[in-house]
């Protein structure tokens, strides 16, 4: 099992990077007392396996419970387990700036000036720091370079079976698809609805899909369409996305999107990406 100690300033981003981290695949605890955190591993092991990537977040927030914190990884140590410590830290400046737009008080001095609590923080966590495995300054980073980041350092490629591409045709009549990251719409190719003999059937029928797929325009499409998938999927795992949801639009969402999206998928799966199909409205056409 992975286990990644998070701690560092208050202010630094600890709670973005948990939530990254949780997008990631790991287990995220935050604020847990360090006493905790080995009887919690444990409760871990007893998954099978469900739980392989844990995530927690321990600082000063713990109050006097933070000082044990050392003692307690020593002891994790004693017992054979491995972990790592992530360390996140940013300039007095950007934290005094964060504080002030979040108008919250420093956890250390709850009255006095903000300065005053950082100042007591970084002299409380001067240990802890090197220790650290990973040091992150946040000074000038972005959400996204922060993200980035992280996935540079705890993208697990071994375990991870890689992006899910999830392809979803769907009818505009019926409402676009709410949770799609790429839409394509379909309608501008030859409607199957239009002929008595295909109407009734859906696009997953061969006679259905052969009169899609005879028109030179649905073969210049889909190999523009999967063209640009191919191109965009290497990006999209960089970010960290584990999923991408693709629609595929006609008017109804029962001939030709029904068709194009069974002929992605089949060409995506041999591609050996991991994907799914699914047809929303292929019944409401």
């Amino acid at each position: 099992m992975k286990l990644l100690i998070v701690t560092g300033l208050s202010g630094a981003g600890k709670t973005m990077a948990i939530r990254y981290l949780e997008d990631m695949g790991f287990f995220c605890v935050d604020n847990l007392p360090p006493k905790l955190i080995l009887q919690f591993v444990k409760l871990c092991e007893q998954s099978e396996g469900r739980i392989d990537r844990v995530a927690i977040v321990v600082d000063i927030r713990g109050r006097g419970f933070f000082d044990d914190l050392l003692g307690c990884l020593s002891e994790m140590k004693d017992e054979g387990y491995t972990y790592e410590i992530l360390f996140l830290e940013a300039s007095d400046n950007v934290l005094i700036k964060r504080y002030k737009e979040s108008r919250r008080a420093h956890p250390l001095v709850k009255e006095g000036r903000i300065i005053s609590g950082i100042q007591k923080e970084r002299e409380r966590l001067e240990t802890i720091r090197e220790i650290a495995d990973h040091i992150i300054d946040t000074s000038n980073l972005y959400p996204k370079q922060l993200k980035e980041n992280l996935v540079e350092l705890f993208h697990d490629n071994q375990n991870n079976e890689g992006l899910l591409i999830s392809i979803i045709s769907f009818g505009f009549k019926h409402g676009i698809l709410l949770d799609a990251d790429l839409v394509f719409d379909v309608r501008f190719l030859p409607n199957p609805f239009y002929v008595d003999e295909l109407k009734i059937h859906t696009g997953q029928k061969p006679e259905v899909r052969d009169y899609v797929f005879k028109f030179p325009e649905t073969k210049e499409f889909m190999d523009k369409l999967v063209d640009m998938i191919n191109f965009l999927i290497p990006y999209y795992e960089k970010e960290g996305k584990l999923q991408l949801v693709v629609g595929i639009g006609c008017t109804g969402g029962m001939h030709r999107s029904v068709a194009i999206g069974d002929a992605l998928y089949n060409i995506l799966q041999d591609k050996g990406y991991r994907v799914s199909v699914e047809h929303r409205d292929i019944a409401d056409g």
